[in-house]
């Protein structure tokens, strides 16, 4: 039986005593190291860059590369993490409980079995070292860096626990950093005492920032807006700082008819975050702008299909903040000229 079941949870000796406990894993490298099944290859990148419409030549082009002063061409730093993917036998083997009796497991465990079984990625941060060329040879090590103090927030009590992941080449040279950090949360703290609905004061909040902030704005007016490059006339979603396809930071925003057909879509069922109804539908929507929204779905899951029409609704999550979500399009009003048609 753990420290915590035996005293009230709000003693503060027995918190520290957990506290201390949760420490000893730290400086211990929390899985075994991760070596890359492939060495980093153009093929691969040429997948990668045209999934995220990446058009810079100097991942696809020798002579771009070179000149640049690149020895030749490199790998996208955002592609950093998808060398080191164990691929889906090993998720498998994860989720059926064939999990490794690794520190970072057994932390996790003394977690669980005090309540802590909710988990949340808070931060991800990448220092880069050099560009990865093509031949390197990337592997990983994950050492457990730090287990906070008990905290309060908004999805419950909880432990931060920060991992340091360093990458390094065939010649054990660092090439790139990375600091983890997830939440691993007692979710029943932060839910309301038999709810007929879920509350939507209880959701993740969305991060907003100066260069998102318009949109959010105009969502609290409930109006759905596009950001649009003033120079060259592209849309884009999310908002940035910078056009992708000119380059320019001048921007506008467009007000969108909040009309689109659905993309595609996924029904979640677990886990079950505090503030949402279960299954959850979230969509994927085109809109008829020619950007495309991901939001929650109002209505039921086997109303979903691909194609569905669909026209925008809102959510007041509490009266700083309103977001968009999508239910069926059911009125002519609320269908396009094509889908008139």
């Amino acid at each position: 039986m753990s420290a915590t079941t035996q005293t009230p949870a709000h003693d503060t000796t027995d918190e520290e005593a957990f506290l201390a406990r949760l420490r000893e894993f730290r400086g211990l490298e929390a899985t075994p190291t991760r070596y890359a099944q492939d060495a980093v290859n153009q093929a691969m990148i040429r997948h990668f860059v045209e999934a995220m419409g990446d058009e810079n030549p100097i991942y696809v082009d020798e002579q771009a590369a070179s000149d640049t002063g690149r020895e030749g061409v490199v790998a996208p730093p955002p592609m950093l993490s998808t060398w080191l993917m164990v691929g889906y036998k090993a998720h498998m083997a994860a989720a059926a409980g064939a999990t490794p009796d690794t520190p970072m497991a057994k932390l996790l465990a003394i977690l669980a079995e005090a309540g802590f079984v909710g988990v949340v990625a808070t931060n991800d941060e990448h220092e880069y070292v050099r560009e990865l060329r093509l031949g390197d040879e990337i592997k990983m090590t994950t050492v457990i860096e730090d287990v906070s103090p008990r905290k309060t927030t908004g999805l419950g009590t909880g432990h931060f626990i920060t991992t340091l992941r360093t990458y390094t080449d065939q010649h054990d040279e660092v090439v790139a950093r990375q600091r983890f950090r997830i939440l691993r949360f007692n979710p029943s703290g932060a839910k309301p005492a038999a709810p007929a609905a879920a509350d939507p004061a209880l959701r993740h909040k969305p991060f907003i920032m100066r260069d998102n902030a318009f949109w959010f704005e105009a969502a609290a007016q409930r109006r759905l807006v596009i950001q649009a490059c003033t120079d060259c006339g592209m849309l884009r979603h999310p908002p940035g700082p910078i056009c992708p396809s000119c380059h320019s930071y001048a921007w506008h925003e467009v007000e969108a008819s909040g009309r689109g057909t659905v993309h595609s879509y996924v029904v979640s069922h677990h886990p079950k975050a505090p503030g949402y109804d279960y299954p959850l539908t979230v969509v994927l929507v085109d809109l008829e702008e020619g950007t495309r929204l991901v939001a929650d779905f109002v209505g039921d899951a086997d109303e979903v299909s691909i194609g569905l029409p669909v026209q925008v609704d809102w959510l007041d999550y509490d009266e700083h903040l309103t977001l968009p979500r999508f239910r069926a399009a059911t009125s002519a009003s609320e269908l396009t000229e094509e889908e008139r048609n």
